[in-house]
């Protein structure tokens, strides 16, 4: 199996729109959560989420191709231009058709749904837009990052919910691995804070109705009481090591396992016991040629609901034995909210940033973690310490698991 490296990052989050705002954000603990500003919120109990801020896509892109994107696609073309920027790869250089995309997003183009559907009801079926469809369809993010790039290989999105980020950047190293591919963009890509969608995660009793910002997303916290919605993008360059060593590439790390289960338990609630993400992380952690105590970092899931951060504590208890009391784990949900399909890109994005400069940030506003919730989630400040081996969770709706263990790149 060919070793796959990451050479290039991008990412749109609610605490910076490009990498190095993001990092430089994570590293003075900055939360990204307001008052929703995308719509009226008087008749909502959830008054808080997670918005990009600044992002006006016709400063970034074509004005005429921006308006046929929705916010999604938009976000994941900014993404995917700054990781291939990063990356120094050049097409002229390169077979177009050994070089693909998998990026996937949760949810799509809600915001398209919803607007659509209310002229469908009100005016008439004549008066919905003709780009509807292609603007709504979760795959049109890998699809326009294909066009924009000119990206002619393997173009798939994966969709699990809220693991999407997560899988995409696991099925990406696969397909490298296994010689279908040179190079792939992956990651995810999320914007779905609408009416509808508060809505329904609200009816759902999934987000919280705090309206303290610094108290709003509190991941393992004994007072936790939801996720915040959040939106955006984080894509990376993946790249075959000997591909990336020939043309001189900066590498930054390495993904060395891949662990993906399903619980089927449960839509909504991961397995109480963790074993479903715990096997994720066995099966990460043993593709890695790695032992439970190798592992020194973990960067959760951590959405700050009552059953996600308890059943994966006991995965990460599960998965790691005695191991689990010594390794770091932290939320980067704390600052961002989340992200839905797009968290994992971010969070895989932040360990990268981990192991590149040997720190691991703190879970922001967490202060008296549940009684059993008894692990250290590196509360109060972030840790300056190696980070040669970490592993990214995520748990989606519809018991899907995914980890991924990344590690510094060794020759």
């Amino acid at each position: 199996m060919k070793r796959v490296v990451v050479t290039g990052m991008g990412a749109i989050t609610p605490i910076g729109n490009s990498v190095e705002e993001f990092w430089n954000s994570v590293k003075q603990g900055t939360v990204g959560i307001e008052p929703i500003t995308k719509f009226d919120t008087e008749e909502f109990e959830v008054k808080l989420a997670a918005e990009v801020k600044g992002f006006v896509a016709k400063e970034r892109m074509d004005f005429k191709s921006a308006k046929r994107m929705s916010p999604f696609s938009q976000y994941a073309i900014c993404a995917s231009r700054e990781a291939w920027q990063q990356s120094g790869l050049s097409l002229e250089e390169e077979e177009p058709y050994r070089i693909g995309v998998c990026i996937g997003s949760g949810i799509g183009g809600l915001q398209d749904m919803e607007t659509e559907g209310l002229k469908l009801h009100e005016k008439g079926p004549s008066r919905v837009k003709p780009l509807l469809v292609p603007m709504m369809i979760t795959n049109m993010a890998a699809g326009n990052v294909a066009i924009d790039l000119g990206l002619k290989g393997k173009c798939v999105n994966v969709v699990t919910a809220c693991a999407t980020g997560t899988h995409s950047i696991g099925e990406a190293y696969r397909t490298i691995q296994t010689g279908d591919a040179d190079v792939m963009l992956a990651g995810g890509t999320e914007a779905a804070i609408t009416p509808l969608g508060v809505a329904g995660f609200s009816s759902l009793t999934a987000l919280t109705k705090c309206t303290d910002k610094t108290k709003a997303s509190i991941p393992f916290d004994k007072d936790r009481g939801g996720f915040v919605i959040g939106e955006g993008a984080g894509v990376v360059v993946l790249e075959e090591l000997e591909h990336a060593k020939k043309r001189g590439a900066k590498i930054l790390a390495e993904v060395v396992g891949y662990g993906a289960t399903c619980d089927a338990y449960h839509i909504t609630s991961p397995a109480e016991n963790g074993e479903g993400a715990a096997k994720a992380m066995e099966l990460a952690i043993r593709e890695a040629g790695a032992e439970p105590k190798d592992v020194d970092y973990i960067n959760a899931h951590g959405t700050g609901t009552h059953h996600n951060d308890l059943f994966e504590t006991r995965a990460i208890k599960l998965a790691l034995g005695d191991a689990a009391k010594d390794v770091k784990v932290n939320s980067t949900k704390s600052m961002i909210g989340h992200l839905l399909g797009a968290a994992g890109g971010v969070e895989f994005i932040t360990c990268v940033k981990s192991i590149e400069e040997d720190y691991i940030h703190q879970t922001v506003g967490t202060t008296v973690p549940d009684e059993e919730c008894d692990l250290d989630y590196v509360l109060g400040e972030g840790v300056h310490q190696p980070v040669h081996l970490a592993l990214t969770n995520s748990l989606g709706f519809g018991g899907h698991n995914a980890t991924l263990a990344v590690k510094k790149y060794e020759a």
